[in-house]
Formats: structure tokens, sequence, C-alpha cells
């Protein structure tokens, strides 16, 4: 989100940041309570009434937050609201027998979706632009996807594992889950990382034009 709003022609800060508070309650505190709600893939021991509580909070506060928004930047954020809001439940609830919780549309909602969203509440309009960095921030979500559910199935999923692999020169390395793993969080962690920083490095760089 703070790529599109920072790369923005018009830049305000209150609007970035309301905008970050909106998506940290719905994707932060709402979407992953609605996540362990479907399948307690994080292994909580929390009630399914207060797991619909931390959703109904989340979500409830993020589109407070985007009316709020759209009465005072534009009333063109309603369909960013409604798009998000389906998104999130449509996604982590898996419904329409899953068809949206796939890796393509965990890139859109928490790549181009974000990103598109950050662009509108400063500029308040789409043009060519945001569709360009809404398509990197697509790629970047998605290959962070392709590393994470190898990783999670090795890490919540995975009873044993055995195997080797032999090198061409002839050496064998044996095959442990702490040796399949180490490359993938290892990746995800500088992708995350380098991700924060192109963000605050942008928003800074308005911040002092």
């Amino acid at each position: 989100m703070a790529i599109g709003a920072a790369l923005a022609p018009t830049f305000v800060l209150w609007r970035l940041g309301a905008a970050l508070a909106a998506f940290l309650l719905a994707l932060g505190i709402g979407c992953h309570a609605l996540d362990e709600l479907a399948g307690r893939p994080l292994g909580t021991r929390l009630s399914r009434r207060a797991l619909i509580g931390l959703a109904g909070f989340g979500l409830g506060g993020a589109i407070l937050l985007g009316v709020l928004g759209a009465l005072t930047v534009s009333v063109w954020l309603i369909p960013f609201i409604l798009a998000g809001a389906f998104l999130a439940l449509a996604y982590n609830l898996e419904l329409f027998a899953g068809r949206f919780h796939s890796d393509v549309w965990f890139a859109l909602a928490w790549g181009a979706f974000p990103a598109l969203t950050g662009w509108f509440v400063e500029a308040t309009d789409l043009r060519a632009e945001p569709v360009v960095i809404a398509g990197f921030c697509t790629l970047l979500s998605l290959a962070q996807r392709r590393l994470s559910t190898p990783a999670r199935d090795l890490r919540r999923r995975t009873a044993t594992l055995h195997g080797e692999l032999t090198l061409t020169d002839g050496r064998v390395w044996t095959l442990d889950r702490a040796g399949l793993l180490g490359p993938l969080e290892g990746a995800l962690s500088a992708l995350w990382m380098a991700t924060v920083l192109l963000g605050v490095g942008l928003v800074v760089g308005r911040l002092w034009t």
C-alpha cells in the first residue's frame, strides 16, 4: 500500500496512515481470525466465539475507516471497501468452493489491491501507472506465496522426512526439515524486509520533497 501511495502524483501522510490502519485491522486481525476460524492453521486455542469477535472487530473497524475516507476523500472509495470485504471473506473462508483461495487470488488480494488502494486514496484516480505498480506487487506477492506454501507444509504438516540428494561430483546430502526449510524462510525474510524498505524509502522520499 505504501508503495502505491508514495508513487501517486499527490501525497498526504494522514491518508496513507488511515489506509494502513484499515488494512492492519482487516488483514492483521480480521483475515487471520477468519483463517483460523476456517481451518485452525495457526493452531490457537481461541474459541469460535472469540475468533468471530476478532473478525468482526477487524473487518468492522476497517469498513468504518473506509466509510470515513469515502466521506472525506472520495465517494469512489466505496467500491474499494466492498471489494476488500469480499476478498477477505471469500479467500479466508474459502467460499464458492474455494475458487478464491488460490495463489493467484492471494497475490491479487494482498498485492494488487493494496497497491491500487494506496494510489487511489492519494490521487483519487486510476490510470496506467498504478496498474503497472499493482502488477509488480502482484508478482512479488505471488513469489512470496510460492515460497510460503512449501515452508508452511514443512513447519506444520510434515511428520517425518527421509531422503538423500546425490550431486554430480558424488557428494551426498541428507535431506531433513531444517535443510529444506532454511532457504525458503531465508528468501521469505529477505523479500518482506526488502518490500518494507522500499515502501519506507519511497514514503520518506515524498516527505522530504
